[in-house]
Order: structure tokens, then sequence, then C-alpha cells
């Protein structure tokens, strides 16, 4: 509870300064010019600069699964962690730089307007037609393909690459530098479309550019051909960049129709109800996506046991690695034995929280259709508890030991001490993995039982799991490193595939995230078809306002 708490309190705070910042920057872009197309290049212009910071983000994931970030042993999510604190050092100077960088235009005669009170300005935006349409438009849009970004994740790793968290993320990488570098290119091309075609109808060319990448998906989400998804996202990006920028210009556009009727600059109310759509969208689309994950009957708990198994195995890699380095540059026999006393006191205290997540375990409840099944995991468990308490006394016994013949043992005897130790905490380590391992087979066979349509697919993944279940239990702490280095090599490469959703999952993922967009496409046209500001009219505004000033100025 503390967790989901600190988690939910974190994003209060965030998206209300993200609302805070974003009102005001978007009512301020709106100030800058009273000319339409003007105001459609500007726009344009922050979306170019956007994007060229987008570049980088979609690496962020795969930063994260890198071991210097990470660590040995952990997670994205570890990794995540110190990403973020970085991506903070660059980006909150460069903020304030700007920040204080900016001036505000017409600031003045905006000053000097009466002050109104809020709902008063809220009852008189809502009243506008045209700002409802265009909102609405943005509002189901915006929902809609909020769930590409929320699931656009899961279908490159659960059904491109079969759970592969790695190659997933590189290709989340790629795809994601190809939509930051389609949606600078963009930029340009909308400017030419926007002043020929007009606002509104070069809104409908965006929303059908976005429904043909949905299309496409159909296709280009192909395992054997996984480089096919860069053309959906092509068509998705040029399509978002048009719609979202075109949005903002557009309710520019409706404050330049108001300011002409009422003679006062409203920017402020009218971007911050335009805006809350937008966030409203955003929620409901994070809520629904929750909901629909579930729908798909999508086994997080399947994931998150094999990511503990690949974390654990990982961890014993790169620890087989540092020692295999560590021995061939062995030459003091005294730093040896240092090594050995504080590997050994670093493995009990291992083994003291191992231990308590063993009990935590055994008192834990887990329901099973089949009961033979929980007498089988608290005897795995006890088995391990049994282990581990024995592997913790031999290594106080070889610490008293070494402590009582400080400086009285021969080189030999202290190498001899040193693999001791270290196959004493290989067998710690293995012994951990071989419990996740237990856990998972449990998991699936439970899933199994359950299942009345997935049989083969619980089948073949069970199989795989025994397969390394066996690995696993081939490895001999005692072996030369160099052997078990290899045996762990080859354990490593055959975890990924464990994570693998079932067939029908994996087509509803598919189904909710092509088709979902599409549904609510069709109601961003209806709406958007009833916006009635055409060009000619803004251009009309526009010289009207123009001439308006000048004699106000005079």
């Amino acid at each position: 509870w503390f967790q989901l708490g600190y988690i939910l309190l974190s994003l209060l705070l965030f998206f209300t300064a993200c609302t805070i910042f974003e009102i005001p920057h978007g009512a301020l872009g709106m100030e800058m010019t009273n000319d339409p197309h003007v105001r459609t290049r500007l726009f344009s212009a922050k979306s170019f600069v956007g994007n060229l910071f987008a570049m980088s983000t979609p690496w962020l994931f795969a930063l994260a699964n890198m071991e210097i970030f990470k660590g040995p042993g952990g997670n994205e999510a570890d990794g995540m962690r110190y990403v973020s604190l970085m991506v903070a050092a660059i980006l909150i100077p460069l903020s304030v730089l700007w920040f204080f960088s900016l001036r505000e235009p017409g600031f003045h005669r905006v000053a000097s307007q009466k002050k109104t009170p809020f709902w008063h300005d809220m009852k008189h935006a809502i009243g506008n037609r045209n700002f409802i349409m265009l909102t609405l438009t943005i509002f189901t849009l915006a929902m809609g393909f909020n769930f590409v970004n929320l699931l656009g994740s899961y279908i490159p790793i659960f059904y491109v690459f079969g759970g592969d968290k790695v190659a997933g993320a590189y290709l989340l990488g790629i795809n994601g530098t190809v939509w930051a570098v389609t949606g600078v290119l963009a930029v340009f091309p909308l400017n030419w479309i926007s002043p020929k075609l007009g606002k509104r109808n070069t809104l409908i060319v965006a929303i059908l550019l976005m429904c043909a990448a949905q299309l496409s998906k159909i296709v280009c989400y192909n395992p054997s051909y996984p480089y096919l998804i860069i053309i959906p996202t092509v068509l998705l990006s040029m399509g978002m960049l048009f719609f979202f920028t075109l949005g903002s210009s557009m309710v520019g556009d409706i404050c330049d129709e108001d300011d002409l009727k009422t003679g006062v600059r409203t920017e402020g109310s009218f971007y911050s109800i335009f805006w809350w759509f937008i966030k409203m969208g955003t929620a409901l689309a994070s809520f629904v996506a929750g909901a629909l994950i579930v729908f798909t009957m999508f086994d997080q708990t399947q994931v998150t046991k094999v990511d503990a198994i690949q974390g654990s195995i990982k961890e014993i890699h790169s620890t087989v690695e540092v020692w295999l380095d560590e021995m061939a540059n062995a030459k003091d026999y005294d730093v040896l034995a240092g090594k050995a006393q504080n590997r050994a006191g670093a493995t009990i205290e291992e083994m003291k929280d191992y231990h308590i997540y063993l009990e935590k375990e055994l008192q834990r409840s887990q329901k099973y259709n089949n009961p033979e099944l929980q007498v089988m995991r608290k005897a795995e468990l006890l088995k391990a508890q049994t282990i581990t308490d024995s592997t913790a006394a031999i290594l106080r016994k070889i610490m008293g030991y070494m402590d009582s013949k400080e400086g009285q043992v021969n080189g030999e005897a202290i190498y001899s001490y040193y693999e001791e130790v270290n196959a004493l905490t290989l067998g710690l380590k293995l012994e951990k993995a071989k419990t996740y391992t237990q856990e998972l087979l449990l998991h699936l066979d439970q899933k199994n039982a359950e299942s009345n349509n997935s049989q083969e697919h619980f089948h073949d993944i069970l199989q795989n799991t025994t397969e390394l279940f066996d690995l696993l239990q081939n490895v001999n702490p005692k072996d030369s490193l160099k052997k078990i280095d290899e045996q762990l090599a080859n354990i490593e490469s055959s975890i990924a595939p464990l994570k693998k959703q079932t067939p029908y999952t994996l087509l509803m993922m598919r189904v909710v995230e092509i088709g979902l967009p599409l549904l609510l496409s069709i109601f961003s046209i209806f709406f958007i078809l009833r916006y009635s500001l055409t060009e000619e009219r803004t251009n009309e505004i526009k010289n009207l306002l123009r001439k308006r000033n000048r004699e106000i100025d005079n």
C-alpha cells in the first residue's frame, strides 16, 4: 500500500505540474500572432523542436535494460530509476534557461482587460459550438490513439519477439527514433498542405493517415519481418503531428473569432478546457488500457516470475565472469584470503534475506486446483530452506577457521578455501534460481489446469521450463568456472521464450490495439465535419482584427 500511495501521489503532483505548465504555455503560443497560418507554423516549430528531443526518448527503455544502469540481476524498473535522474539532470537546467529567455507579446493590452470570474469564462468557452466540436474531435482521437501508446510496447515484445524484452526494446528504440524523425520532417508538408486545403480538411487527412496506419498493422505486425512495424509508425507519426499541431492552431482561430465578437482575449479559458479534455482522454485510455490488458488474459504473473529467473541467472553469470577475471589476475594469496572472507560474509547476509523470503512464501496461502501442487510447493520451499541453513553453517565454520589461523595458512590452503567459498556462494544463487523456476512451473501447471483452449501452448512452455530446471540442476558449483560460464550462457539464451503469451491473448491484444482507435476515429470524423469555421472566415477574422486593433492603438 505504501508503494501504491507513493506512486499515486507522485503522479498527481507530476501531472498537476504538467497542467500548470502546459495551459499558459499553449495560451502563450496562441497570443504570438493573429495570422492563422503563421500560428500553424508556430505550433509546427514547437512540434519540430519537441521531436528533436523525442528522438532520444524511445532509447530510454533500451538504456534501462543495460547493466550499467540496472546493475547485475536488476530489471528495467531498476535501470529506469537512474536513467530518469540522468534525463532530469539534462532537462532541468535547459528548461530554466529557456524560461528566463521568454518574452510575452501583447501583455500590456491583455493585462488591462477587466478580470472575470473563472466559472463565467468556462461557461462562455463551453457555449462556443465550434470549440465544442473541435474539442470532442481531439478528445475522441486522443483517447483512441493513447491506447496505441499504452499497448504499443506489448505487441513488439510479446507478439513480434515472443517475450524477449531486450530484442523488443531495441526495436522500440528504432521505432521511436523513426517516429521522431518522421515528426520532424512532417512539419514541412503540413505547412504546405494546410494553407491549400484549409485546416479542417487537413485535419481530416490526418485522421485518414492514422486510420491507414492502423489498418497496415494487420500485415505489418509480423514476427517473421519485425521491421515492417516501421511502416505504420511513419503513417501514424505524420498523422498525429498534423492532428495535434492543427488542433492547437485551430483553438487559436476560435479565440480570434471570440475576440472579434467580445473584444476580450480568453486564450487561457479556451486552452484550459481543450487541454483538460486531452488529459481526460489520456486518463480514460490509461484506465481502460489496464482493464483491456486484463480482458486479453495477459499473464503478468508469468512475466514477473520469468523476470525473477532471468535476473537471478544474469546475476550468477555476471558473478562468474568477475571471478574468472579475479582468478586470472590473482597474484597475492593474502588478497584472495580477504576476498574469500568478504564473500563468505556477504553470502551469509544474502542467505538471511533469502531465508526471510522463504519463510514468507511458506506462510503465504497459494490456492491451486490440484492439492498436490500445494504439497509440492511446500516441500520445495522447505528443501531450499534446509540447503540455505546448511550452507550458512559451513560458511560460518570456514570464516571462523580462517580467522583463527590468520597469517598461518599456506597459499595452497587459501586457494582451496577461496574455491570452496565460491562454490558455496554459487550454490546458494543457483538454489534461488531453481526456487524461482519451481514457482514458475507451479504457476504454469495451475494455468494449464484452468485453461480450456491453450493446452498446447502451456504444454510447450511447461516443457521448456522443465528443460530449464534440468539445465540448472546440471550446473555443479564445484566444476571449473569456465565450464559453468558456458552452461550459464546456454541457460540465459533459453529464458526469454518462457514469457510467451497464449495465442488468444496475442490475438486479442492486436484486435484491441488496432480496432479501438479505428472505431474512435469514426467519431472524430463525425465531430470535425460539424466544425464550421472555414478558411475564408478565418482570413476575414484576421483582417477585421488587424483593422480594429490599429484603430484602438491610434
